[in-house]
């Protein structure tokens, strides 16, 4: 057999792995390329621009004309388009809630920039560079027509105003001080609640001001608007490129009378609006991110102000839930059919439709169609006690079922009647059975109350989310809030073992 060359046993690996040592380094090479990258040179590539925004902002930034649902119209539409064409691409439209579009930007994926009347202010220059001002608006006071004694802010000083979540007009209220502020997650229901005379008055912007008292003769603006500010495009913090490209499409779409023609189109243009051509930038304080753990002092009293509600909220919505769903199953175990039927249809219906829809119908509907003007409290009590209603009947019955049949045989041999029967012997044994799941439904309420925030109630995962749209700390809040959901949960679960060794009699 021939002799092998030793060198040629050494070099035949190296030489093997070579290619696939090349294309490791091809790929980390093209990786680093990307990664370098800027966001400009993607939309570039793509010949598109995606914009971010809620398309439940409504008239006359973004809403669907009557006659065409499929479609969507408004000021911030058409600035979208006139702005991606003279970037020399195509706009296309993202939905995203309004309160978590800079979080959303900052995560980057889903859309390019952020197109949705977000203001200029040093809240948000903290979160995401900003454009060059596209829109100037002012902050205004609205009240129903019969307050003829209110002209200003300061008269609502104690009194319900209703704002939008993480808006400059919420943050004035707070800079201000002295308001009971009514947060709200869109700009249509507040005006609603104005005018069924839950809240006292509206503050926000302009545009929404002005759409929303056109032939409405209940309300009013009540005094001048006041604090302008600005409208900008939304970037990612660091695409220079991107920003600098944006700054000049602006500027242009403002010099050439764009901006007029679209923002008459919608009565929107004023002499304000004349500014944004010779519009400079000012030397801008840029609020650093804040640390809701260094900070605890401040943001640990609003959690637990919040928490407050969550407690009540779920104490008052599990206590009418519980007592319901005991109705609920004892109707569907013992009554006749007509009453059976009526509690398999409640059960049903209620454990068949999204709590939200409830709530929106109990809060909203109730008061349009009836005239029923519930407070959001009692609203939110009512919509959790009914929808869980329909859980715990189940349960209970259940626990019905689970005692044996000879119980109640028993008992009816014995001469009671089936009424007593059921008190003194079924009932007793049901409820111990049954309550393991009614402590964790009463955990789950603790979670499921946060869903009442649709109206205007600030508990405690809104006001998490509230603050942690202002400070940019999810982290440090959200361990905080989830510190405080655990104490609660924790103390339910304690309570309850309490009274399953309360209720447990044989101790063999």
């Amino acid at each position: 057999m021939p002799e092998r060359h030793p060198q040629t046993r050494t070099n035949q690996p190296l030489l093997r792995g070579l290619p696939t040592t090349a294309s490791i380094l091809l790929l980390l090479l093209l990786s680093l390329v990307r990664a370098q990258a800027d966001l400009w040179s993607e939309v570039q590539s793509r010949g598109v621009l995606r914009w971010g925004d809620d398309a439940e902002g409504g008239a006359p930034y973004i809403y669907h004309p009557e006659n065409d649902a499929t479609r969507l119209v408004g000021f911030e539409v058409e600035f979208a388009e006139a702005l991606a064409a003279r970037l020399g691409v195509r706009d296309q439209f993202v939905q995203n809630n309004w309160d978590m579009l800079l979080p959303a930007l900052r995560q980057g994926g889903n859309f390019d920039v952020v197109i949705a009347g977000m203001e200029r202010t040093p809240e948000n220059l903290a979160k995401a560079d900003m454009s060059r001002p596209y829109f100037v608006f002012a902050q205004q006071l609205v009240v129903r027509s019969n307050n003829a004694a209110w002209q200003s802010i300061s008269d609502l000083k104690g009194k319900p105003v209703g704002v939008l979540s993480a808006s400059s007009s919420h943050r004035l209220l707070e800079r201000l001080g002295g308001f009971d502020i009514r947060v709200y997650q869109d700009n249509v229901n507040y005006f609603r609640d104005l005018e069924v005379g839950r809240i006292d008055g509206v503050l926000t912007d302009t545009p929404i001001a002005q759409v929303n008292l056109a032939g409405n003769d209940r309300l009013r603006a009540a005094g001048a608007p006041f604090e302008p500010g600005y409208y900008a495009v939304a970037v990612p913090a660091g695409e220079t490129n991107l920003l600098r490209r944006l700054d000049t499409a602006i500027e242009g779409l403002a010099a050439d009378g764009t901006l007029e023609r679209i923002y008459t189109k919608y009565g929107q243009w004023s002499a304000t609006q004349e500014g944004l051509r010779t519009w400079q930038p000012p030397v801008e304080v840029v609020r650093r991110q804040r640390s809701g753990l260094r900070e605890w002092r401040t943001f640990l009293p609003m959690l637990l102000r919040a928490a407050v509600t969550t407690v009540w909220v779920t104490c008052g919505g599990m206590i009418l839930a519980v007592t319901l769903g005991l109705a609920l199953a004892i109707v569907k175990q013992y009554a006749p059919a007509p009453l059976r039927w009526m509690a398999v249809a409640y059960i049903e219906v209620f454990r068949g439709t999204p709590l939200l829809l409830q709530i929106y119908f109990i809060y909203f509907g109730l008061a349009q169609q009836l005239g029923l003007k519930l407070s959001a409290g009692a609203a939110a009590v009512l919509a959790l006690g009914l929808n869980y209603a329909a859980t715990e009947a189940e349960n209970y019955r259940a626990g019905l079922l689970s005692v044996p049949r000879g119980q109640m045989e028993a008992a009816l041999a014995l001469g009671m009647k089936q009424r007593v029967a059921l008190r003194r012997v079924l009932l007793p044994q049901a409820l111990r059975i049954s309550l393991p799941s009614v402590t964790n439904d009463f955990i789950a309420m603790f979670k499921d109350s946060s869903i009442v925030s649709v109206i205007a109630l600030v508990e405690l995962t809104k006001e998490f989310q509230i603050r942690a749209i202002d400070t940019g700390d999810y982290l440090g809040l959200g361990l905080m809030t989830a510190g405080i959901y655990f104490a609660m949960s924790w103390t339910a679960s304690l309570g309850a073992r309490r009274i399953e060794r309360m209720l447990h009699h044989d101790h063999r």
